[in-house]
């Protein structure tokens, strides 16, 4: 058999595979971020969507994702506390 086909075991293939899942992980956290605010009835201006969907430090879109939860105004969510 070729190398080609051996490719997904490679740990360049796993390196690529783990960015995507980070991506992933990142666009799902910012999602619900926004859904909540959403649901909360709380109207989300282009530039916090933006934001928000431009992060990608999990650690940064959990702490967004609990202001979300008790925010009156989506600008809370970067209110540094």
């Amino acid at each position: 058999m070729t190398a080609i086909q051996y490719f997904w075991r490679h740990p360049l293939a796993e390196q690529v595979r783990e960015e995507g899942r980070e991506q992933g992980r990142a666009e799902a956290k910012a999602e619900m971020v926004l859904r909540v605010l959403e649901w909360r009835g709380i109207e989300v201006p282009d530039a916090v969507r933006e934001r928000v969907n431009a992060c990608t430090d999990l650690d940064q879109l959990e702490v967004w994702a609990q202001r979300a939860v008790r925010a009156v105004d989506a600008w809370e969510l970067f209110d540094e506390a």
